[in-house]
């Protein structure tokens, strides 16, 4: 576990370190300097940008995104907070070709993540890769395949797994202060709006349609898919449960000492918004039940924002001897009558339920991977292996529901034994942009 003076090493400037990381790059020399370019700025790369800056000897040097008129205002945002002003790309593979980048960070939609990050890998990048990892089970193979190959650092974004004070209840756990930990129940609630009715139409001038696609069979483009409402098209996305449960159910696994169940099944449904073009569930029910009899809950509310014990999402663990609940700012434990017996709150908070979710958490992340990159860190937070398994239970639950079936997995796999959930175990690729291990 992460002690304070490790916690302040790793996120630098973000724990009101008196050196700036401008300042301690002009001591250590540019030759140390280890740069970074971020891959998708529109959304969630934003919190890439700001969490590595705030790192010591660390520099955001290249942006990289298909929406020319986004690149542009990012680029000039970074700029105007005082850092040195970074190159742009339309096209990663040019980024890629060159020596002047040591990180790659993935941002961009779900059915790039897999890709680009095997690609960095192989042109000899370290890659911190958001979360899902992939659109399909298929791609976390192949990333895992890829790493052991080239021996490139591979991180992914489940920030959580950098918080000191998850970290310090899973040492709480482990001691065996809330028992027999039996059950985890874990939730999301937002209230996302409707997205309306697109039509097909040429895609604006500033964005590369076909760049955008990437990987995916080609398509016409649509009004109302871009930047934010691709998550809710099979085609392009993961929905809510690869959107937001990997983080929970992650942690839920994490404490517990689990990896894949005996079965997954889900009930979801489109409750609000019929009328639009939405493709999947808004709610959905998620259960996993492990061989020992322990289970793990996702409750997924995507369009009712009612909160569970005054949060917004977080995970609740039921044990012999007391409870505890958890989210990225902190924890509470209660004894068998429900009696709060200790409040543990982070001293930084992270955005919990927001579209770009930046807050303390991605310094932590960040500064981790950056210390491992280093040598001064043994081991990744979130390693491939890891961010894998909770990527799949994700997809399994995705699976469960659009089979409509109870799914029995090998537990040693995470394969579910029906030929109809192999299905949708890998996705199709346009010709030319496949991943491969």
């Amino acid at each position: 576990m992460f002690d304070r003076r490790t916690m302040i090493k790793g996120a630098g400037a973000a724990l009101g370190m008196a050196m700036s990381a401008r300042s301690y790059a002009q001591i250590k020399g540019a030759n140390d300097r280890l740069r970074v370019a971020v891959v998708g700025v529109n959304g969630r790369g934003q919190a890439h940008m700001s969490a590595f800056t705030k790192l010591p000897n660390v520099a955001v040097t290249h942006l990289v995104d298909v929406d020319s008129r986004v690149l542009a205002k990012r680029a000039g945002e970074f700029a105007a907070r005082g850092h040195a002003a970074p190159q742009t790309e339309s096209d990663y593979r040019r980024l890629l070709d060159r020596k002047s980048v040591d990180i790659v960070t993935v941002a961009t939609p779900d059915h790039w993540h897999a890709k680009l990050a095997i690609d960095a890998m192989d042109a000899g990048r370290d890659v911190y890769l958001e979360k899902p990892i992939g659109m399909a089970p298929a791609e976390g193979e192949a990333l895992i395949a890829v790493q052991q190959r080239t021996r490139r650092l591979l991180q992914v974004g489940n920030q959580q797994r950098s918080s000191k004070e998850t970290r310090a209840l899973a040492e709480l756990v482990r001691a065996g202060l809330l028992g027999d930990v039996y059950e985890a129940q874990t939730w999301y609630a937002n209230n996302r709006i409707s997205i309306g009715r697109g039509q097909e139409v040429p895609p604006p001038a500033h964005l590369d349609w076909n760049m955008w696609q990437g990987p995916r069979p080609r398509g016409p483009y649509r009004s109302n898919l871009v930047p934010y409402n691709w998550h809710w098209f099979w085609k392009y996305g993961t929905g809510e449960t690869c959107n937001n449960a990997m983080h929970e159910l992650d942690v839920a696994r994490w404490l517990m000492g689990l990896a894949y169940p005996k079965t997954v099944s889900a009930r979801g449904s489109r409750r609000f918004y019929r009328g639009d073009d939405w493709e999947m569930y808004d709610t959905l029910a998620l259960d996993l039940v492990y061989a020992d009899g322990r289970t793990i809950r996702w409750d997924g509310n995507s369009c009712n924002a009612m909160p569970r014990y005054g949060r917004g999402r977080g995970v609740l663990f039921l044990g012999t001897r007391g409870s505890a609940i958890v989210d990225r700012n902190g924890f509470e434990l209660f004894d068998l009558a429900g009696k709060q017996i200790r409040q543990v709150a982070a001293p930084a908070s992270s955005e919990t339920t927001g579209t770009v979710g930046e807050g303390a958490l991605d310094v932590y992340h960040a500064g981790n991977f950056v210390d491992v990159i280093r040598g001064r860190a043994s081991a990744l937070a979130s390693p491939i292996r890891e961010g894998h398994i909770s990527t799949t239970l994700c997809h399994l639950g995705n699976i469960a529901y659009r089979t409509g079936t109870t799914l029995t997995l090998d537990e040693a796999t995470g394969r579910p034994s029906s030929p109809e959930a192999m299905k949708l175990w890998s996705v199709d690729y346009e010709p030319g942009w496949e991943v491969k291990a």
